[in-house]
C-alpha cells in the first residue's frame, strides 16, 4: 500500500515554524549556557581563582557546577574595631565536576571584626584531628592537611591546603584556604598527585596577593608536599628534630615517643608526645596570625566562666585541662599562642597530673617554635 504524504495547512506551517523558532532559541540558549559556565568559572572567588589549574584537576571536558559569594572590605578599605582595623573580606566559592569532585575556596582577610568573636570559626578549619598536618615549604606559610593519610580509606582523595599571606600593610594578612576532593582512583599516596592539591592553593594565593593590594613575599611552585602524620607514626622523642625539638622526656609521665612535622614556616604546629608504644599523652600546638586570633577567640567563648583565658593574659592555665602562652611576633601580627593539652581530659595524666612537666615541655616548644618565626621569648605560665 502506497503511503501518501499529508498536505500541510495554512495552521500546520505555523505550527511547525513556531517549533522551530523554538528549537533555535534552545540551542542558543545551550551555547550560552556553556559560555556561562566558564564565564561563571573566571569570576568564581572575585576572579582570582586559577581556571586552568582547576580544569587540570577536575577534568577539561568535564561540567561544572560553580558557586560564589563575596562580602565585606579588605586593607584600606576595611572599617575599624575597637581602634584597630578590622579585615571583614570573606569570600567563598565551590566549584563541583559531576563524577570527580569539587575544589571549595574560601579567602578570609584577618585580624577579623571583634564582633564575630565567639560566633564559630573565624577561618576555615584545616584536619588535624588524627593526622598532623605538613608544611608547604618551598617558600610559602602554609599547611596541607588530611583527615586521613592511609591508602583506600574513604577520605584518601581529599586534602586541605591552606596558605598564609603576611601582606606588606603592617598586621594584614590573608589566609586562602582549599578543600580538593577527587573521586576515583586518586590516592594522595601517591606523590606525584599531592602536588596538584597544592597548586590551586598557592596559584589563588597568588592571584589574592596583586587583587586585594597585600604586597605579601610569595613562594615558588611547590613540586614536592609529604604526607600528614599518621597517629601510628612516633620515634623516639629524644631524636626529635622537628616541631618536638628541644621538649624533654618525662619518667612520671612515661613520655618518651613524639609525634612532629617539620616547621619550614607553618603558621600552625603540633608535637604529640607519648608513651614507649605510642599511645598519647600530650598534645603541644603552636598557632600563628590567623590561627592564633582564631584559637583566642573560640577559648574565650569556649572558657567564659574562667577568671583568665588566652585573650586576656599572655600566659596561664585554663582549669585542668591545658597551659598556655604567647610571644609577640614582628610588623605588627597577632601575638603567637602555644598550648600543652593532656590527650585525654579523663586520663590519667589528669587524675596525677604532673604540672612542672607539663611546664617545661610547653616552655621547651615554645622557646624552639618562636625562635624559628622571628617572635620574641615567649611569656610563660608561672604555676
Amino acid at each position: 500500500m502506497a503511503l501518501t504524504r499529508p498536505t500541510l495547512t495554512r495552521r500546520g506551517v505555523r505550527a511547525l515554524a513556531a517549533v522551530a523558532v523554538a528549537l533555535a532559541a534552545l540551542a542558543g540558549a545551550i551555547v550560552w549556557f556553556a559560555g556561562s559556565e566558564d564565564r561563571a568559572l573566571e569570576g568564581a572567588c572575585d576572579g582570582v581563582l586559577p581556571v586552568g589549574d582547576v580544569r587540570a584537576v577536575l577534568g577539561e571536558d568535564t561540567g561544572l557546577d560553580v558557586t560564589n559569594r563575596t562580602e565585606g572590605a579588605f586593607g584600606d578599605k576595611a572599617a575599624t574595631s575597637g581602634g584597630k582595623r578590622a579585615n571583614s573580606l570573606s569570600v567563598r566559592c565551590r566549584i563541583t565536576a559531576e563524577g570527580t569532585g569539587h575544589i571549595a575556596v574560601s579567602i578570609a582577610g584577618s585580624p577579623r571584626p571583634r564582633a564575630e568573636y565567639g560566633y564559630g570559626e573565624l577561618y576555615a578549619a584545616v584536619p588535624a584531628s588524627h593526622t598532623l598536618p605538613v608544611p608547604l615549604g618551598n617558600g610559602w606559610s602554609g599547611l596541607f592537611a588530611t583527615d586521613t593519610a592511609r591508602l583506600g580509606d574513604a577520605e584518601d582523595g581529599t586534602a586541605t591546603t591552606a596558605v598564609l599571606l603576611d601582606c606588606a600593610r603592617r598586621g594584614d594578612s590573608l589566609l586562602i584556604t582549599v578543600e580538593t576532593a577527587l573521586r576515583g582512583a586518586t590516592t594522595l599516596d601517591d606523590p606525584a598527585v599531592r602536588p596538584d592539591f597544592v597548586r590551586t592553593a598557592t596559584a589563588t594565593a597568588e592571584a589574592a596577593n596583586d587583587h586585594w593590594g597585600c604586597g605579601a613575599r610569595l613562594g615558588t611552585p611547590v613540586r614536592t608536599v609529604g604526607l600528614p602524620v599518621n597517629e601510628d607514626e612516633y620515634e623516639p622523642l629524644l631524636g626529635a628534630k622537628g616541631t618536638c625539638t628541644a621538649v624533654p622526656t618525662a619518667s612520671r609521665s612515661a613520655v618518651s615517643t613524639a609525634r612532629e612535622t617539620a616547621r619550614d614556616r607553618a603558621p600552625r604546629e603540633s608535637c604529640v608526645l607519648g608513651t614507649r608504644d605510642g599511645s598519647p599523652l600530650y598534645r603541644l600546638e603552636a598557632y600563628y596570625g590567623p590561627y592564633a586570633e582564631d584559637a583566642r577567640s573560640q577559648y574565650t567563648r569556649d572558657y567564659d566562666y574562667e577568671n583568665v583565658t588566652p585573650a586576656e593574659q599572655p600566659a596561664g592555665r585554663l582549669g585542668q585541662s591545658a597551659y598556655w602562652a604567647g610571644a609577640t611576633c614582628p610588623r605588627g601580627a597577632e601575638s603567637a599562642l602555644y598550648l600543652i593539652r593532656a590527650a585525654a581530659a579523663d586520663g590519667e595524666t589528669r587524675r596525677r597530673p604532673d604540672l612542672a612537666y607539663e611546664r617545661a615541655a610547653l616552655a621547651a616548644f615554645a622557646a624552639a617554635s618562636a625562635k624559628h618565626h622571628g617572635c620574641a621569648a615567649p611569656s610563660l605560665p608561672k604555676d
